[in-house]
This record gives structure tokens, C-alpha cells and sequence, in this order.
């Protein structure tokens, strides 16, 4: 069991450092608090190239094996408690 945690454990890490990398290289598409003002109409407006919308789908699924490894290890820690 405890083999099985060090193998989740460590997918989770590797995973945790590609989704942060995914994320900072997703394009700005907001100015903080001026968008509160109306400042973010242009990049609202702007359209998405297909590189961007990949990147998307690839964060989202990178996104969703990161959750099944936190519960896959939840559940291996309470089975082995």
C-alpha cells in the first residue's frame, strides 16, 4: 500500500509543476480591476486562435488527473488507516 501512495504521490507533484507551467502560459486576458471599470471590452472582444483553445483542453484535462489523484489518494490513505 504504502508503494502504491509514494507512486500517486509522486505523479501528483509532477502533475502539480505541469498544470502551474500550463497555467502562467495561458494569454492575459484581463487587467485586474480596470475590467470592473469596462477597461477589458477589447480582449472580451478579441478571438481565440486554435493554439490557445488546445492549450485550454490540455489544462482542463491535466486539471481533471490532478483532482483523481488527490481522491485516489484520499482513498488509498483511508484504506490503509
Amino acid at each position: 500500500m504504502n508503494g502504491a501512495i509514494l507512486t500517486v504521490s509522486i505523479i501528483l507533484v509532477v502533475l502539480s509543476v505541469i498544470l502551474t507551467a500550463f497555467i502562467l502560459l495561458h494569454k492575459g486576458k484581463g487587467g485586474g480591476l480596470s475590467d470592473l471599470f469596462g477597461g477589458g471590452m477589447t480582449t472580451a472582444m478579441s478571438g481565440t486562435s486554435v493554439a490557445e483553445r488546445n492549450l485550454n483542453r490540455i489544462t482542463v484535462i491535466v486539471g481533471v488527473v490532478w483532482l483523481a489523484c488527490i481522491f485516489t489518494l484520499l482513498f488509498l490513505y483511508k484504506a490503509s488507516a
